[in-house]
């Protein structure tokens, strides 16, 4: 009997599935999300409604428009698109999280515990920090903007927006500021995985912050307050992101091979 020994029984031994199985469980998996997102949109359909769920999102817009002044359609089936598009999107957002649920019971099985503890509250994070970054444009971005352009507008001038054009600048912004709540994940998986390390993050803090200022000027509205509105998140949330790279890279490392340490 050979004295050497043994090597460490691999995690994901015996967990391979046929491709056909796969492909099911993918199947499975894509019903129970839209199953998710139908179900929050016939929710939100009866209540409080497509009508209502626009009125609320033309809320901050409408506050600062001229008394008597609304928004209009200028295509026949805008009235019926509009609140339906924004019913569909809302009921995606509700049902992110079993959306996201869904894809990692489907992939969780193909990960290695160490890769389990990086990925799950990489998803949960992500999740929450789009979330607040929405939320962020909703509840003060926008008020801020709209009053700010509002007061150069000139007393000739009555402003009466198409509400295309307004849920095409509301998309945009939701998308901008969500995706730039994002930069802790993105410096966390970058350093994570070894493409540049944490002393090169720190060290690319200065540049970072003008590439936030310059990205903040390409996404946003021509006005100072959306401007630094975007920029100063994302370079704090930079730093909080080198913060979170340092403590998940010494908490996720893989199990050091016995055969290697010695």
């Amino acid at each position: 009997m050979s004295d050497s020994p043994s090597k460490p029984e691999d995690e994901l031994a015996g967990s391979e599935q046929p491709f056909v199985a796969h492909l099911i469980e993918l199947r499975d998996r894509l019903i129970w999300a839209v199953a998710a997102v139908a179900i929050a949109a016939a929710a939100l359909a009866i209540y409080p409604g497509p009508g209502e769920l626009y009125d609320i999102l033309a809320a901050p817009l409408i506050v600062h428009l001229p008394k008597g002044a609304t928004l209009i359609a200028t295509s026949v089936i805008s009235p019926f698109m509009v609140p339906l598009k924004i019913l569909l999107m809302a009921a995606f957002l509700i049902a992110l999280p079993m959306v996201l649920y869904q894809v990692w019971a489907f992939i969780a099985p193909g990960l290695y515990a160490h890769e389990k503890k990086l990925v799950m509250p990489l998803v949960v994070s992500s999740t929450l920090l789009f979330f607040i970054g929405v939320a962020f444009c909703y509840f003060f971005v926008f008020g801020q903007v709209f009053s700010f352009i509002q007061s150069f507008a000139p007393k000739s001038i009555t402003a009466a927006p198409d509400i295309e054009a307004y849920l095409s600048f509301v998309l945009t912004m939701f998308l901008a500021f969500g995706l730039a709540f994002e930069v802790p994940v993105a410096v966390v998986v970058l350093a994570r995985m070894g493409v540049v390390s944490v002393q090169k993050l720190k060290e690319f803090r200065g540049y970072f912050v003008v590439l936030a200022f310059v990205i903040a000027a390409v996404v946003t509205p021509p006005d100072v307050v959306s401007q630094l509105a975007l920029a100063i998140p994302m370079c704090l949330l930079y730093q909080l992101g080198i913060w979170a790279a340092q403590i998940f890279i010494k908490h996720t490392q893989p199990p050091q091979d016995p055969e290697a340490a010695a």
